[in-house]
C-alpha cells in the first residue's frame, strides 16, 4: 500500500458512531445554508424495501431530529408501486423524465443521480440506493456528519460488510462481487491513491454540491467509479473520506446482470484512462499491488492487506536460443 493511502486510512476513515447525532445537529445550525441536507433514494421497481427506508429517515432524521431537510425518490420507470409506497412513507416523488425535460432521458442510475441534482436544493447531497433492508440512519449520518463538521471533506463514501444473502445460506463476506473482481482491481492498478476505499462502488455517498455539479455523470453502474475518480483529480484525496455504518443488507444480482455492471464498469474506468492518456498502470507503482480489505477481530475495524500483482512476460520460446539449439 502506497504510504500516501497508508496515512490516508489513519486521517480520513470513521465510523459513524465518532460524530454523534447531537454534535451534527450543532454543526449543522452553525453551517446555516451551508449546512441544508438532501437525501436522494433512486429506485427502479423497489416496492419491497423503499417505503421501509423513506419511513426511517423521514422519523428519525427529520421528525425527532432535524438532520435531513429534503427526501427526494427519483423513479426511473417503475411498474410496481414503488411510487406510491415511497409517497405515502413521506417521501417527494419525482419522476426521472419530469427532470430536465428537453433532454430525453436514457436508462441508468446515473442518469437518475445525475438528473436529481435538479430536483434538489441541499448544499450537502446524499445518495442511498433504494434496496437496503433492515435501514438503519446511520446510513445518513455517518456519510454526512464529515461534511458538516470537516470543511475540508468534499466527498464520503459509506464502507460496510456485505454478507451474501442467497438461497437461504450467508456468506458473510460474500457480496460486493464486482467490487473485489473488477472494481478494486482496476482502482488499485490505475489509481493507487484510491486503494484505501473500502466500498468504492457502494451507493451510500455524500458530497458537497458544489463538488457535484462540476462533474460528469457516467450514465450507468459505472457511476461510482466514475465519481470517485473525477474527484480525485478535481479536489484531491485529501477531501475524500469514508465512514463505516455497519452492515448492508440488501438484494443481490444474479450473475448475468454482474457481468453486465463489470462490463459497464470497466468500460468507465477505460474511458478515464483514455482521457487521461493514462492506460497503462500507474506509474508511482514501483511494483504493482493489489489492497483487499477484511474485519479486524480484535478491534472490529477493517484492515488492508496489499498482495503484489505479478506482470512479468516471458518471451516467446522461438526467440529463446536454447531453445533453438539443434
Amino acid at each position: 500500500m502506497l504510504p500516501e493511502v497508508a496515512s490516508w486510512l489513519r486521517r480520513r476513515s470513521w465510523t459513524a458512531a465518532q460524530r454523534p447525532v447531537r454534535a451534527l445537529l450543532d454543526a449543522k445550525r452553525v453551517a446555516g445554508p451551508a449546512g441544508t441536507v438532501s437525501v436522494v433514494l433512486p429506485a427502479l421497481d423497489e416496492e419491497a424495501t423503499v417505503g421501509g427506508i423513506v419511513s426511517v429517515i423521514r422519523r428519525e432524521l427529520m421528525e425527532r431530529l432535524p438532520l435531513v431537510d429534503e427526501l427526494v425518490v427519483v423513479d426511473s420507470g417503475s411498474e410496481d408501486r414503488t411510487a406510491r409506497f415511497a409517497a405515502e412513507a413521506g417521501a417527494r416523488v419525482v419522476h426521472r423524465d419530469d427532470i430536465l425535460p428537453r433532454l430525453p432521458a436514457v436508462p441508468g442510475k446515473g442518469e437518475v443521480l445525475w438528473r436529481s441534482l435538479l430536483a434538489t436544493s441541499g448544499a450537502i447531497v446524499c445518495f442511498v440506493d433504494a434496496d437496503l433492508r433492515e435501514f438503519d440512519p446511520a446510513f445518513v449520518t455517518g456519510i454526512v456528519g464529515p461534511l458538516l463538521t470537516d470543511p475540508g471533506i468534499q466527498l464520503v463514501k459509506a464502507m460496510y460488510d456485505r454478507p451474501l444473502e442467497t438461497g437461504g445460506a450467508i456468506v458473510p463476506a460474500g457480496g460486493g462481487r464486482v467490487t473485489e473482481l473488477v472494481a478494486r482491481p482496476l482502482l488499485n492498478l490505475h489509481w493507487p491513491q484510491l486503494a484505501g476505499f473500502v466500498q468504492p462502488l457502494g451507493g451510500e455517498y455524500a458530497a458537497r454540491r458544489s463538488l457535484l455539479e462540476r462533474l460528469p455523470f457516467p450514465t450507468g453502474y459505472g457511476v461510482e467509479l466514475g465519481l470517485l475518480v473525477d474527484a480525485l483529480e478535481l479536489v484531491g484525496l485529501d477531501a475524500l473520506a469514508q465512514v463505516d455504518v455497519g452492515v448492508r443488507h440488501h438484494r443481490h444480482q444474479d450473475g448475468q446482470a454482474l457481468g453486465r455492471m463489470a462490463a459497464t464498469i470497466y468500460r468507465t474506468a477505460l474511458e478515464r484512462l483514455d482521457r487521461s492518456h493514462r492506460l497503462k498502470a500507474a506509474d508511482d507503482l514501483a511494483r504493482p499491488v493489489l489492497t483487499q480489505f477484511s474485519r479486524d477481530s480484535t478491534d472490529g475495524g477493517f484492515t488492508g492487506h496489499s498482495h503484489p500483482v505479478p506482470a512479468l512476460d516471458r518471451p516467446p520460446m522461438a526467440d529463446i536460443p536454447e531453445y533453438r539449439k539443434p
